[in-house]
């Protein structure tokens, strides 16, 4: 997985809800397509929104608990993604 991947792994939540320009997405399918890694963690952010919205048709979320959970989210990238020091 290339450096610039958290830069695109960190938008893919843009893309699965429609709020990419034209020009974003395009960048960020291409990409998707020349990288085996991101792509299957964009197909299973797709299927793990697919299954909660599944779960959850008939009730929202309230909208602090949203932000609370994609800060988590964010945190979990940002450590996975860290350079190694050394």
């Amino acid at each position: 997985m290339g450096a610039e991947c958290g830069d695109y792994l960190s938008r893919i939540y843009e893309l699965l809800d429609g709020e990419l320009d034209e020009a974003a997405r395009t960048k960020l399918q291409a990409h998707l397509d020349e990288c085996p890694p991101c792509l299957d963690e964009y197909q299973l952010d797709k299927l793990l929104k697919a299954l909660v919205q599944r779960s959850c048709a008939c009730e929202q979320a309230p909208d602090t608990l949203r932000v609370q959970i994609m800060q988590r989210i964010m945190t979990v990238r940002v450590t996975e993604f860290r350079p190694s020091e050394g």
